[in-house]
Parts: C-alpha cells; structure tokens; sequence
C-alpha cells in the first residue's frame, strides 16, 4: 500500500461537499457568482472574518488568486516584496511577472518576512529608474511550515501603513496555520491588519476554491471586472459557493485544519523522538526532515512526498504533508519504516 505525504490536496475533497453537491442534482443557477449558494458562503466567510462590510470573492486555486490580487492593487510600474521562498517567487512560473510586476525578494531562513527585510527593500528602491515596492505579499503557514504571531503580523503591518504599502496575505494554509501549536491569530484578526488575504480550500478539505476577502471593498470597486479580464470568474460559481458553504457551516473548515495539524504533531513527535534532523522548526502541518539519501530512496517504495532539496553531503531534504485526510495508520507506518532504517 502506498501512503501520501506528498502534499495536502491530493484526496478528492471531504465527504460532505461531494454530498450536498450530489443534492443539487439537475437544479440550475444563475451564473458567475450571482446565486444563493455563492452569497450565502459569502455571508459565512464574513462572519466568521468578523467583517461584515468585507467583499469576499471565490477563485479556482491560488497561482490564479495571487495573481490577480497582486494585478489588481499594483500600477504597471510598482512590485510586490516576498521572501525569497514564497509561493509568487518559485513555484508559480512567474505569473505574477507575467502580469508585468517585478517581485522583489528578501532571503530568509524561516521562509517569514520582517519589518527590516521590507524597509530594507524600499530603501534601495529610490527613484523612479527603479520599481516602486507597493506590496507586501506573505503566507501563513508559509513555504516552510512557519507561522506568524500576532506580534509579528502587526508589525509588519505598522511598517505598511507607515510606507504605504498594501499587506496582502496568501492564506492558501490559513487552517493550518491557525490551528497550528503556538499560533496567537485569529481569522478575526486578519480585516484589522490585512488589506486583503485570502481562505484557502483547496489544501483544506474542498474540491477546489480560495475565498478572498477585502475587508474595505472601496480599495478595488472593479475587482469583479479584475475577475472576469483574469479569467478567474467561473461561469459555475454556484460550485464555488458550495465548497466553502459547507466548510464554513458547523466549524468543519478548522476542524479539518486541526486533524492535519494533529497528524503532523504525531509524526514531527516520532521524527524528534528518532532524532533526525529538521531543516526548520514547523508547527504546521508541512515538516522538512534531513535524511540519507539511502533513507529517501528506500522510502520511495511505500511512501509518496517531496523531495526538497540536497543538503549536506550524502542527505536530502524531503517535505512531509499532512492533510484532513492523513490517517494515524499512515503516520505510524511512516515512523515504522523510518524506525527501521535508523536501526
């Protein structure tokens, strides 16, 4: 039997949404967002956001939500800041250049931006010979499985209104991420300090879908418009809605993020336990253990995952995802074989 850590969206979506999508049978609906099923998960991601004059939006999957957020705040001549490991830089084939914006990048150990990587960047931005940094642009959890405190979200936040800067969150693992150990945000935190971010679906138990929310929807009034000229308004967007209505009725969004969060802590407890290395300390769902390439190779015959990276002589960097899905039988198995190779 193969077992996947390769990533959290490789099932299907959780039961639930394929039943209540099953219910709507041969019912039709009005197009492009314009139904009861979009506006009433529309309604629930408000609430739950704590902001009730927020616009909130349904896209298919976050290269295409990151893009046109990023496109539609940002002038043809202005950029967007990130650390060098996020999400816009290295894993979307330069989409978000494609639209015509330079992303300006910061190294970072953690895979989190600071105050002093962003103000650094703009200082060496002086003229109008230059890109004009407009956006900070992060992700919670990030790349590497790291969080943000509440402290260090407020922050950065600060140093964006003094330079004024939009904060744009990627929320593509915002479950996880809230659900994680040691994390003090809450989804009612984000209006306050975020001039827009986004709910991932896709990586948290729905078929597809990202809802974004704008807490003050007067910044971009044409973001339909946005929508639509981006090829991100799905003709189908009662499908949308219903992803996200479900999630968001009776607590299931957090609750899935905290089953993947659990199976992470199980198996990161067992990886600490067999003392291998990490290559950050994550406490989401996303682990980076060091392992010998003889390890990795033998692994391969039962266990799907990532392969990060090289890193000293003779080891590889794996990434290990849990999902709502991951099973205590698939994390036991995983520690078992791992058990056995260090013996």
């Amino acid at each position: 039997m193969m077992y996947s850590f390769q990533n959290d969206y490789s099932e299907c979506c959780h039961p639930s949404i394929l039943e209540r999508l099953a219910s709507l049978g041969t019912q039709a609906f009005p197009g492009y967002g314009t139904d009861e099923i979009y506006a009433a998960a529309a309604a629930k991601i408000r609430e739950a956001v704590g902001c009730p004059e927020a616009a909130v939006h349904f896209l298919i999957g976050g290269t295409q939500t990151n893009l046109i957020i990023i496109d539609a705040f940002l002038r043809p001549w202005e950029a967007v800041i990130a650390a060098d490991s996020g999400h816009i830089n290295i894993h979307e084939t330069g989409a978000v250049e494609g639209t015509g914006h330079k992303v300006l990048t910061a190294p970072t150990e953690d895979g989190k931006l600071t105050p002093a990587m962003i103000d650094g960047i703009c200082r060496a931005h002086t003229d109008e010979h230059m890109v004009r940094p407009q956006m900070v642009y992060l992700s919670d959890s990030t790349e590497l499985g790291t969080i943000y405190t509440k402290a260090e979200l407020e922050a950065i936040h600060d140093l964006c209104r003094n330079r004024g800067l939009y904060l744009f969150l990627d929320g593509a693992r915002l479950g996880a991420a809230l659900c994680a150990e040691g994390n003090d945000l809450a989804l009612t935190d984000l209006p306050r300090l975020c001039d827009v971010f986004y709910i991932g679906g896709t990586k948290n138990g729905a078929m597809f879908g990202e809802a974004v929310v704008i807490p003050d929807p007067s910044l971009l009034p044409d973001f339909r418009y946005q929508l639509k000229h981006r090829g991100g308004m799905l003709a189908k967007g009662f499908l949308l809605g219903v992803n996200f209505d479900v999630l968001f009725t009776d607590g299931l969004y957090m609750r899935l993020a905290a089953q993947a969060d659990r199976m992470a802590a199980r198996l990161k407890e067992g990886l600490v336990r067999l003392q291998i290395p990490m290559l950050v300390d994550a406490p989401a769902n996303q682990l980076f253990p060091v392992l010998p390439n003889s390890w990795v190779d033998k692994l391969r015959r039962d266990f799907a995952f990532e392969v990060w990276g090289p890193a000293e002589t003779g080891h590889t960097c794996i990434r290990l995802t849990t999902s709502w899905a991951t099973s205590e039988e698939a994390v036991n198995a995983l520690l078992s074989a791992l058990q056995e190779c260090v013996s």
